[in-house]
């Protein structure tokens, strides 16, 4: 009998189980006999569900803290391990692999290619080369522009399973009584609550190829699968347009950060958002780096703008400024748009909120010490949700500007007045969107997808 290969799926509840899922679910040459978990908080000590897992699973598959990757190694007998999440420097990359190999087991990041389902529908998919590069609002924009054509889009959302995985293997997102029905964390409404208000259907879940089946059967119809990618992860689709949002104020991790390079590299368009905030001698290093890697893709450029709905509510008081909670931490931006809008309003102080950092945010702190005079918006539970009520409760401030994607006022009550910063792309001269759109079309069935 043959012996079945040992692996360790290095991941964070997302990419880790779709990599899982197919390619080695129905896999008797290996033994899945673990996930790691890190990045998102309180995700370990759960187990892949054996209805997910499939026969040759009966009791599921525990989900370990990554911290423990060298002793997991020797405990497990484990032969492989896969590296299965995104946004992480190369350095790191390397330094796990380091443990991996020290410890005795192989080191593997899966190929592309191996890791794609193949949709019945045209596939656009938006990716980016860092965490709050702009993906989102360049989906939006997207999904709004084919709906005008009469194109009935679907997105389909990179995963953040971080409840119950059974009840999340396929969900569907269509109003904000589905969020509150899923009880979606702050995460996930950063995401799905913007493209619901625009009136466009979200899919997401733990299982994307019966994702992907639901999504092409939509009740309302489904022309076109729109990839919404997560983190600098890579699509999950095989797409027939792949563009890739590229950051000028982090110019150099398209180069060094994994996933970020894969998706420089498969680009048809890229574009350079954030123009018109970024540093001038960062954007010349960024096209120079984008020149260097992917000559032959259309780049399009654009601004990311920035408006704030209640600038007198701002304007020379003492400001506590929440961003975005993934773009600040393993993101690694210092400052989101609730900054930049606050500053534009003529705050006269933005108050540091370390001090004021109640249960799990101080851990965040004392986590990524890059973090100052901003407040993540931390929200993976309800736990979470309560620290940040109680540390906006408790800092010494004015008024409150959001910087997030999401009216949070829907989720937490905020004792204090309360400005909203939001962002929209708005592309700077051609190609644009709608030029890049018109050739895809174009391309496909003579500019229309019936």
């Amino acid at each position: 009998m043959t012996t079945r290969t040992r692996v360790l799926i290095l991941g964070a509840a997302g990419r880790d189980f779709h990599n899982f899922n197919l390619l080695y679910r129905d896999d008797s040459t290996h033994e899945v006999v673990g996930f790691t978990a890190t990045q998102i908080p309180g995700i370990e000590g759960r187990r892949y569900p054996a209805s997910l897992a499939g026969p040759y699973y009966p009791d599921g598959i525990p989900v370990f803290p990554e911290s423990a990757l060298a002793e997991l190694i020797a405990s497990l007998d484990v032969d492989l391990c896969l590296f299965s999440y995104s946004d992480v420097a190369y350095t790191q990359v390397m330094h796990l692999a380091a443990v991996a190999n020290a410890a005795g087991a192989d080191f593997q990041l899966a190929g592309v290619a191996r890791t794609l389902l193949r949709s019945r529908k045209p596939v656009i998919a938006v990716v980016a080369t860092r965490t709050g590069a702009g993906k989102s609002q360049t989906c939006r924009k997207l999904a709004s522009r084919l709906a005008v054509r009469g194109i009935r889009v679907v997105t389909l959302r990179h995963p953040m399973p971080y409840g119950d995985l059974v009840k999340q293997r396929v969900q569907r997102f269509a109003t904000l009584a589905d969020l509150r029905a899923a009880n979606c964390s702050v995460e996930e409404r950063e995401e799905y609550e913007p493209h619901i208000e625009l009136g466009h259907v979200v899919y997401a879940g733990v299982d994307y190829a019966a994702i992907l089946a639901a999504a092409e059967e939509d009740p309302n119809g489904c022309d076109l699968i729109l990839w919404d990618g997560g983190n600098n992860d890579t699509p999950f689709l095989r797409p027939d347009l792949i563009i890739t949002v590229t950051d000028p104020h982090r110019a150099g991790h398209e180069l060094g950060y994994y996933a970020g390079e894969v998706n420089l590299r498969l680009a048809d368009v890229i574009l350079i958002n954030k123009l018109d905030s970024a540093p001038a001698g960062s954007v010349v290093q960024l096209e120079q780096n984008i020149a260097q890697v992917n000559p032959g893709a259309k780049v399009v450029r654009a601004n990311s703008r920035i408006t704030l709905d209640k600038p007198a509510c701002v304007a020379g008081k003492r400001a506590l400024v929440i961003e975005d909670g993934p773009t600040l931490t393993h993101g690694e931006m210092p400052f989101g748009a609730g900054m930049l809008a606050a500053q534009a309003a003529g705050v006269a102080e933005i108050i540091d909120p370390r001090p004021f950092a109640q249960g799990s945010l101080a851990d965040t702190f004392a986590r990524w010490p890059h973090l100052g005079r901003v407040l993540p918006a931390m929200g993976y539970g309800e736990t979470q949700q309560r620290e940040l009520e109680a540390t906006i409760r408790a800092a010494d401030c004015d008024c409150v500007v959001v910087g997030t994607p999401i009216d949070l006022q829907r989720i937490i009550d905020i004792d204090k007045p309360v400005a909203r910063a939001r962002y929209t792309l708005e592309e700077i001269g051609h190609p644009d969107l709608d030029d890049i759109l018109d050739a895809f079309l174009a391309r496909q069935t003579g500019g229309t997808l019936d």
